[in-house]
């Protein structure tokens, strides 16, 4: 958390809070759950956030019910009647694999009568590995960390995933026919596209090998070769018969949109423009941040097109082509870029944070950034830009003290960037 003697960061902060409390799963819950069916409720969740998703329904839901909700390890909650499981993020691992099953096994054998509510949030793509024949968890992960570093879009990264399981894109819904299935989704990706968040295992409908594999190609990524040999034959054949046609209702409860404005309305209510400039900015991290520096320095300069104080906020979710095995995940690359981009700028205080509270793999949700930040750097002997370039910048930010670090925060609706131009009124 940022130094209390700074109200800077201390205001991006209270920012950040009010966009994550937007999303906060008993609040997003409360008006959308759906009358009490003559049979079974049968609950299946997973993400980064299931785990609080699957608490929250239990203590509005005053029914009987049972299911489970796999989530990463370290995010468990306790559910009286949820079983909560955990497993490995971002590369899926043997525990994923028995959280996958249970789910599977969860939604099998149910009638009309009965109602599956799915809780799904961003991360679940590898938390339910579930691979096709022919293919072993060993091939996932491969696949997983090739994707991850391939600095792709996540749209794309899901649309791969989808062709390499058996419960993404629908397929855990068709599992559950005749029982109707309802989806409460918490949007994690640009556009929010509900069948793209987790990578859909319960919305219907998903992209034919044939152009997934024209994807791959044209995007150049590197495959492991058992993937491409799948993926080629797969391409290569008439697309199989879709399953059983599942009753199915998909609802986005919570989004960047929504917890941007919250964060907007919170800002204008202590003095501050708010510009929201996107909720689905995609691209390179250290390139996006370029974008963001220029207009933060228009807005300083030319007072367009809100004077200061004011702060630009974004969502979306950027990637970083992994060259090095260095530390950070792609806010702090955001950050690190930025804080070269605004040496020695005046005036300009940023956050950049995954609203989920862990920036890539590591422990923090993202770091601060000023135009003091890559000469402080500098003087405890890091190279900024060095450590741009080596994917490094969990360790600059930690040498600088501008680390942010909240702890699992329950949801996840993506990245949060907010930059602050000009002083802070007095309250």
């Amino acid at each position: 958390m940022p130094d209390p003697l700074d109200p800077r960061r201390q205001f991006l902060a209270d920012l950040f809070d009010t966009a994550v409390a937007a999303a906060d799963p008993r609040r997003i819950l409360q008006n959308v759950l759906p009358p009490p069916p003559k049979g079974r409720t049968v609950v299946i969740g997973a993400g980064k956030g299931a785990a609080q998703l699957a608490q929250a329904f239990e203590d509005l839901w005053p029914h009987p019910c049972e299911g489970v909700a796999v989530t990463r390890y370290g995010y468990a909650a306790p559910c009286r009647h949820i079983t909560v499981l955990e497993a490995a993020h971002p590369v899926p691992d043997a525990a994923g694999l028995e959280a996958s099953r249970a789910l599977q096994e969860a939604v099998q054998d149910l009638g009309p009568e009965d109602q599956v509510i799915a809780l799904i949030c961003g991360g679940g793509s590898s938390l339910l590995p579930a691979p096709p024949d022919g293919m072993t968890l060993a091939d996932l992960q491969e696949l997983n960390s090739a994707l991850l570093a391939s600095g792709a879009p996540i749209s794309v990264m899901n649309d791969i995933r989808k062709q390499f399981s058996l419960v993404n894109g629908g397929r855990l819904a068709a599992l559950a026919h005749p029982a109707p299935v309802l989806s409460l989704i918490v949007s994690d990706v640009p556009g929010d596209d509900p069948g793209a968040v987790a990578s859909g295992p319960t919305v219907p409908g998903r992209p034919s090998a044939y152009d997934v594999l024209a994807e791959v190609r044209a995007r150049g990524l590197d495959l492991p070769p058992v993937c491409m040999t799948v993926l080629e034959a797969a391409a290569s054949k008439a697309p199989a018969a879709e399953p059983p046609s599942t009753n199915t209702t998909t609802r986005i409860i919570a989004s960047a949109a929504l917890s941007l404005e919250a964060a907007a309305e919170a800002a204008r209510a202590r003095g501050v423009n708010a510009w929201v400039l996107s909720d689905a900015i995609e691209g390179e991290a250290q390139e996006v941040a370029l974008v963001h520096a220029a207009l933060a320095r228009q807005a300083q300069q030319s007072g367009f097109p809100h004077p200061a104080p004011l702060v630009m906020l974004s969502g979306g979710e950027t990637t970083v082509t992994l060259r090095h095995k260095g530390r950070g995940g792609r806010n702090s690359a955001f950050a690190l870029s930025l804080a070269l981009a605004l040496e020695g700028q005046a005036g300009i205080t940023a956050l950049a944070a995954d609203t989920d509270g862990i920036d890539g793999s590591e422990d923090n949700a993202g770091a601060f950034a000023d135009g003091e930040t890559a000469g402080q750097m500098r003087a405890v002997g890091v190279d900024p830009r060095a450590a741009l370039q080596r994917n490094n910048a969990y360790g600059a930010f930690e040498a600088a003290g501008a680390l942010f670090h909240t702890g699992p925060t329950g949801t996840n609706v993506n990245d949060f960037r907010a930059i602050l131009i000009g002083d802070l009124p007095e309250l």
